[in-house]
Parts: C-alpha cells; structure tokens; sequence
C-alpha cells in the first residue's frame, strides 16, 4: 500500500513549521531611508461631499453634532465594485486619502487648539511630507461602487488611495497616551480656540 505524503511534505522544500524553504529568504531590503525609491499610486475613487473649503469641514470628523451630521460619497473607479463586496457588514471603514488641497510641508505647526510649534509627525496637520490622511468614517450604504458615508472631515474632490475596514477589536485603544492634546484645556475643543479663524 503506497505511503500517504502529508500535504505539506509535497511542496518542494516544505516543512511543517511554516513557508517553502524558498519564501525564508526575501530580497535585501533597503534600510537606507535616503536611498528608497519612490512610489507612485493611483486613487481607487474620489470623495462627493458638500464641503468645498477647509473652513467648511469639521476639525475631525467625529467633532460633529448629530443633528449636524453631513453625508458624502466615496465613489470608486469604473469596474471596482467587486472589492466592496462585505463591506457594508462593518460600522466604520478607515478611508486613506491625500490632502490635495495641502501646498507643500514644514517640519513644525501650530495646532487648531493648541499655541506651541509641534513636530508635524505628532499632530494631524494636513502639510505633511507625503500629504495622506486617514479617517474613520461611518459607513451609511454601500452600493454598487459607491459608499455612503458620516461622520468624516473630507472635502468634495478629494482623491481615496483605500479603504480598510475599521475592527473595534484591533483599531480601539481608548485607554493609550495622547501625548501633548491630554495638556489642552477643556476650552480648547470649542471652534473658538482654533486660531486659523482669528
């Protein structure tokens, strides 16, 4: 009676604890930040919303009223609608976009609420060195290849690089540090404290 081969043993080089012998071996990567090369990615889709200007739009998209809720579309290229599919089952979805509307960066800003230069990589200040933002809007609809969605701060014609669904389980860490904001003032979430508006 021939011997039976585990599944595993069939793959050229397999063991049982993990990969082919030939995926334990990935290409050098460079580890020289000032020698990587540069990457070029094109928006999945583009965000219909009321908001035009900066001023329009909501500090974050949770910092609403929710009798003041505005709703966009996230619509997706041509031919995309396949990759939503169980989409709609989740609350919220992570949407990763660019600040097209942002010109050019600078290492230090000064916050909405806040009176102090801060490092730009500690604060959500859209003048970044590559201008991508990240929002965790709730999900209204899903149809066809557009997606419903509230409870965001993305103004009309903004480019959508992806879209990942949001996971309570992983994505919520309501008890970290918030760093420099635990210093502000109660006063300082009132749209009177932002001080691009003076």
């Amino acid at each position: 009676m021939p011997q039976r081969i585990p599944p595993a043993a069939k793959r050229a080089g397999a063991n049982a604890s993990g990969p082919p012998d030939a995926h334990r071996s990935p290409p050098p990567a460079e580890t020289d930040p000032d020698r990587l090369d540069a990457w070029t990615m094109r928006p999945i889709g583009v965000v219909r919303s009321p908001w035009r200007y900066v001023h329009d739009a909501p500090r974050q998209g949770t910092a609403v009223p929710a009798d003041a809720r505005v709703r966009a579309e996230i619509v997706l290229r041509r031919g995309m609608q396949n990759a939503l599919r169980d989409l709609a089952g989740f609350e919220r979805v992570w949407v990763v976009f660019v600040f097209s509307f942002a010109r050019g960066w600078r290492q230090t800003v000064v916050p909405p609420r806040d009176t102090a230069h801060r490092g730009v990589l500690a604060t959500r200040a859209p003048h970044r060195p590559n201008p991508i933002g990240l929002t965790a809007a709730r999900i209204v609809s899903v149809r066809g290849r557009t997606v419903v969605i509230e409870e965001h701060d993305l103004l009309d014609g903004t480019p959508v690089l992806d879209l990942k669904p949001y996971i309570p389980a992983y994505d919520a860490h309501p008890a970290a540090r918030a760093g420099w904001t635990a210093d502000l003032p109660a006063s300082a979430d009132s749209d009177a404290a932002d001080h691009r508006w003076r």
